[in-house]
């Protein structure tokens, strides 16, 4: 044994006899601190909660014979030592380990700003993706960095994969990232054809301007941007909000319509004819083209039959309605077109949901009272109650 370390384990004993369990434990902490030995250091600093509470420093961390008091400061404490050795770990770069033990603590923006001081490196980089967008502990961050390293292909796989088990509100940043990404590619790639075959550089500053009479870049074979790229962040940028995003959106399918057919992939319904149907789609939610796209989507879930192939049609266009705020028409086409008991898909708010959102309650109530549902009756006139307590 190296004489450095013969002289901790020597200290230590010395400390322990001399002053007592309490001294050589805060001496055992510094020391783990000091060497950066982190899960050493963990271990050692729950031990001095225990000791602070009385309990053995090998008690279990369950504290399931404690008192509620005691079961409180026993957790604090615990937290605390996951904070201290989490953030620790972060600094060194150990990205996993660090979330391993911070996780418990549930301070992501803290974890997130740690993030922001470190560079990743080729050791760590599948780290920091990991628990900055897997995690959602920064997912701009996260997926920067999969744009950056990984590539357009591998980033619109991760977010194809993501985007199902997550909520819109979680998935916009990284969406909106790629579509700037995709869109500012597509423009490069397209501005050099044309610089390179009209001798000049364009001066049109969008995509849809600069293929509005070009015809010629579009032959059998000509695609500026891979089409599957193009088609796959379209469809998953039916999520954002953001009108800038849901702008640039817009302008890949004034791109897309002039792809010849081959490259023209089919979606699901109602987005079969992808392009056209998807820029109906980004026109009403920026105000435009609204009645236009509000029929072409009434007609595409009218035309479905929901007990074949299920409510998803119709979700599309009731969701439509609530994100243009007309929640009225919104409501009446949920009970019209989605069959009680049906298996939904989440893809429109529910009747619940839209009734809060319009401030309307009352076309709710009596729908339930008439389906004989006692439950969503009573929960929608409690509901109607506490809104207009709420808004007195």
């Amino acid at each position: 044994m190296p004489e450095t370390s013969l002289n901790q384990f020597t200290t230590f004993k010395a400390t322990l006899d001399q002053h007592g369990v309490d001294t050589a434990l805060t001496q055992l902490t510094d020391s783990l601190r000091a060497s950066g030995k982190y899960h050493e250091l963990f271990e050692a600093l729950k031990m001095q909660v225990r000791r602070s509470l009385g309990l053995p420093i090998t008690y279990s961390d369950l504290g399931d014979d404690l008192g509620e008091a005691e079961q409180t400061a026993l957790q604090d404490g615990l937290l605390t030592a996951c904070r201290e050795v989490g953030m620790a770990l972060l600094s060194t770069g150990k990205v996993r380990e660090g979330w391993m033990y911070l996780q418990p603590v549930g301070d992501k923006r803290a974890v997130a700003e740690k993030l922001s001081e470190l560079t990743p490196h080729e050791e760590n980089l599948d780290e920091f993706v990991e628990v900055a967008l897997y995690e959602n502990v920064d997912p701009a961050r996260g997926y920067g960095l999969v744009l950056e390293h990984y590539g357009t292909c591998n980033a619109i796989t991760t977010l194809e994969n993501l985007a199902p088990g997550r909520d819109r509100a979680s998935t916009r940043i990284p969406i909106s990232l790629l579509v700037r990404h995709v869109h500012t590619e597509l423009s490069r790639s397209l501005r050099a054809d044309i610089t390179q075959q009209q001798g000049t550089e364009p001066q049109e500053t969008t995509l849809a301007a600069l293929v509005a009479d070009r015809d010629w870049l579009f032959g059998e074979y000509s695609y500026h941007l891979d089409t599957s790229h193009l088609a796959s962040t379209i469809r998953l940028a039916r999520r954002v909000d953001d009108p800038d995003i849901l702008r640039l959106a817009l302008d890949l399918t004034a791109y897309g319509t002039k792809l010849n057919a081959q490259f023209q992939y089919p979606g699901e319904p109602p987005f079969e004819d992808l392009y056209p149907a998807h820029a109906l789609y980004f026109s009403a939610l920026l105000g435009e083209r609204v009645d236009e796209a509000l029929n072409y989507f009434r007609e595409q879930a009218e035309g479905t039959d929901v007990h074949q192939i299920g409510t998803a049609v119709a979700e599309v266009y009731i969701d439509l309605l609530s994100r243009i705020q007309r929640y009225d028409d919104a409501i009446e086409a949920w009970i019209e077109m989605v069959p009680a008991g049906a298996h939904t898909s989440g893809l429109a708010p529910g009747l619940l949901e839209l009734a809060e959102k319009g401030g309307r309650f009352q076309r709710l109530v009596d729908h339930f009272q008439q389906r004989e549902d006692l439950l969503a009756y009573a929960t929608g006139l409690m509901q109607a109650t506490l809104h207009d307590q709420s808004s007195a």
